[in-house]
């Protein structure tokens, strides 16, 4: 298994009225892919942050490798 950080991205306006790009959440999970840990991912921030889709709170995700360079 190996372990991935998975970030939750939302564009939002920033206060000189440019689109900016902020991370809602980063998580870490143990996954055997990038697609199971993305999924395992959404449910884990459905769960922190009280949703039933975690799009509501994201436009897009982001994974990678832990170990991996950003």
């Amino acid at each position: 298994m190996s372990r991935f950080v998975v970030r939750f991205m939302k564009d939002v306006l920033g206060g000189n009225g440019r689109e900016i790009e902020i991370c809602q959440r980063s998580l870490e999970v143990d996954a055997s892919n990038e697609g199971q840990a993305t999924e395992l991912a959404k449910i884990k921030f459905c769960e922190t942050e009280s949703l039933c889709e975690w799009s509501l709170h994201a436009d897009r995700i982001q994974i990678r490798e832990a170990d991996s360079p950003s």
